[in-house]
């Protein structure tokens, strides 16, 4: 599984000047139209063809053609029908390869040649993808996974046993009344001891976001011991049975909480953006302020629509990056170069930066300022002397 060490490893990546290319190939796979599945292998075949027109244009076809042909080797045992999609980035020049296993929910087969890797579809399904603790309870057994990227992996189990009865009640029924308040005691200590442990997971950072599995009549038990901090970090809850329901049911269920949450989010955010760029107050909008905003390091979350695109510069000496098409860097005077599409300078900065990204999909007011936009930690030109004293 690609952790957020990988993606930072990716981000930082840049092949120089005669030290090749940067190759990324994604496939996802498609249902077949025969049982022959030759389109995988045709298309890869087309998409190396032509990925190696490209590096003899600049060229890096020589470690270049190696790595295209390993990819080639691959991608022709990859099947349309298997579950999980595949990412590749290679540089043969500076010895680096790596692949990856992903959710088969890319945007298609795709090969690029660059000076970085394209990460822009890693990018849309990794954006703000937290790491998810999906904990399943009853009175006295739990089971926690680890959810990342359509992935569930089972970590724990804790099981408490409860008082068992007795063959009679007693004299007035006092035995039974006491057995009944040990296995009400120990239930309490197993959700109070799962509480805590959760708690201390979280604290040592091993997951972000907390789901929880359990009937409604061990939720309202279970719920008053959680801390204030799990219930921030609850995405949601769905009914189950600890002892019936399956991983695969599991995963279902925590994947569909997981989405509604993220889609509620990206919603909030769209409008908090853009209400705060019209107040001027920390949001802005268009290519040219976001890219401002970037390099001024005043970007907290950014906003792409799904299909943005857009031409721009960046100088080969201090990597400013200026939507304007300009022959020499207005910052330090040196030669630029033009970038066909300006995400691949920008995914991989916020990715080293630790921006929150997300991608947008059909949203019309988004679409009116430019398909970009950004929440912003501070601005740097409202940072006057007495907001600084006054913040302090």
């Amino acid at each position: 599984m690609i952790t957020r060490e990988d993606i930072r490893e990716l981000a930082q990546f840049q092949s120089e000047n005669g030290e090749g290319c940067a190759l990324s190939f994604y496939f996802q796979p498609q249902t077949p139209q025969n049982k022959s599945h030759k389109e995988e292998a045709i298309l890869a075949k087309d998409l190396v063809r032509n990925a190696l027109h490209e590096a003899e244009k600049e060229g890096k076809n020589g470690g270049t053609r190696a790595d295209l042909q390993r990819i080639l080797e691959i991608a022709g045992n990859l099947r349309g029908n298997q579950a999980k999609g595949k990412a590749i980035f290679a540089c043969g020049a500076r010895n680096f390869w790596r692949e990856f296993d992903l959710p088969a929910r890319l945007w298609g087969t795709q090969l690029f040649v660059n000076r970085r890797f394209h990460l822009k579809p890693l990018a849309a399904l990794l954006g703000a993808q937290p790491r998810v603790c999906v904990t399943l309870v009853d009175r006295q057994r739990a089971r926690l996974f680890d959810l990342r990227l359509d992935e569930l992996t089972e970590r724990d189990r804790l099981f408490h046993s409860l008082p068992r009865h007795g063959r009679s009640d007693g004299f007035s029924g006092y035995d039974a009344g006491h057995t009944e308040r040990r296995i009400a005691d120990e239930a309490m200590r197993h959700f109070k001891d799962l509480a805590q442990r959760l708690k201390d997971a979280q604290e040592k950072g091993g997951f972000e976001k907390l789901i929880i599995g359990c009937q409604d009549v061990n939720w309202s038990e279970f719920e008053p011991y959680l801390h204030p901090y799990l219930k921030q970090r609850l995405l949601g809850r769905f009914t189950a049975d600890v002892a019936a329901i399956s991983n695969e049911q599991v995963r279902e269920h925590a994947n569909r909480i997981v989405r509604e949450a993220q889609e509620k989010r990206r919603q909030a955010l769209v409008r908090e953006v853009l209400g705060q760029a019209q107040r001027n107050g920390f949001g802005v909008t268009g290519l040219r302020r976001v890219l401002r905003s970037l390099e001024m390091g005043e970007v907290q979350t950014l906003l792409l629509g799904e299909n943005f695109r857009a031409h721009a510069v960046e100088c080969t000496s201090c990597g400013h990056l200026d939507s304007h098409i300009v022959r020499y860097c207005p910052v330090c005077g040196r030669e630029t170069r033009e970038i066909s599409d300006v995400c691949d300078a920008i995914i991989p900065a916020a990715i080293r930066r630790d921006i929150e990204l997300f991608y947008v999909k059909d949203d019309a007011e988004l679409d009116r300022v430019g398909n970009i936009a950004a929440l912003l930690r501070f601005r740097a030109d409202q940072n006057t002397p007495a907001r600084i004293f006054a913040a302090s």
